[in-house]
């Protein structure tokens, strides 16, 4: 058995399809399918249930799985360890992140990175659910590390480093009967209509979160995947939103009140997988954003 064959059968099964993993190993399609074909044979067994849409894991393909990510993260330990030693970090950083994170200057972290290990390629991806999408692709290590929100205790499987929080602010329309005042209570919010993100989302989690605990209905009635564009939903009257400060700094067309009686946090947490240690790349990135909000400018 081989590693590059592994490799493969990683691949196909988290892409369900040949040719996108192959895309994906930068490989032709007759490669990957050589590659895996010989493995079954190797194994005794079928590990993948092929048909013209996308190819499933048979029972022993899905028995492989976490073997195979286990024994590629092992190898890939290996190389860092080796690296190392020789003086330079390499190989493949991959880094799971939220489609807006104010709380930390994500480009300028990850440029001075890439400064310090020029030789580690880094790959960054959002998940359309959110901080939850990000997690599920952690626990199967298809990442290394993300950003995420995660208000309450860590999912199973995941270990959080906590960093930073914002608060979660009230937005109404300008000519809105509560546009006059600087506060609002929770309660007085009881069956109105919302702006919000999806379920999975930090900022979704920690208002479903606070409207349970305070007992009050709410309806959330506009889906917005970018919360940059909350606002401008509030300002046309299609609802009201909790948004991230960071988010409302000269917003026009709207009011803006605190809410009281609720735990409006939103947290911004670095997660890493729980089962295997984090290998160079990994911890060298770690070690940089401790010290950026040890010592923020």
């Amino acid at each position: 058995m081989e590693l590059r064959q592994l490799e493969y059968f990683v691949a196909v099964a988290e892409e369900q399809h040949f040719s996108r993993a192959a895309t994906r190993l930068h490989v032709v399609q007759s490669a990957v399918s050589a590659a895996i074909k010989s493995l079954e044979r190797e194994l005794g067994a079928q590990l993948l249930d092929r048909n013209a849409k996308r190819v499933l894991l048979t029972d022993a393909g899905t028995a492989l799985l976490p073997r195979a990510r286990i024994a590629l993260d092992a190898a890939r330990d290996a190389r860092d360890a080796v690296d190392e030693v020789r003086g330079g970090l390499r190989g493949t950083l991959r880094i799971g992140v939220l489609t807006s994170i104010r709380l930390l200057d994500l480009p300028e972290l990850l440029g001075e990175y890439h400064r310090r290990h020029p030789g580690v390629l880094l790959q960054t991806s959002a998940a359309p659910s959110g901080s939850a999408g990000l997690v599920d692709r952690l626990t199967d290590h298809r990442l290394d590390l993300a950003f995420v929100s995660l208000p309450g205790p860590p999912p199973p499987g995941v270990r959080l480093i906590d960093l930073a929080s914002g608060q979660l602010d009230l937005v109404v329309p300008a000519d809105h009967p509560l546009a006059g005042r600087g506060s609002v209570a929770i309660t007085e919010l009881d069956g109105m209509d919302f702006i919000d993100s999806p379920v999975g989302f930090g900022n979704r989690a920690v208002a479903d979160r606070a409207f349970a605990e305070a007992g009050v209905r709410r309806r959330v009635t506009i889906e917005i995947s970018d919360i940059g564009t909350g606002t401008g939903f509030a300002e046309h009257g299609l609802g009201i939103a909790l948004l991230p400060r960071f988010v409302l700094q000269g917003a026009t067309g709207v009011a803006i009140l605190e809410v009281t009686g609720a735990d409006l946090r939103w947290p911004l947490s670095l997660a890493i997988p729980a089962d295997r240690a984090p290998g160079a790349a990994t911890r060298a990135l770690i070690a940089l954003v401790r010290a950026v909000f040890r010592n923020p400018e």
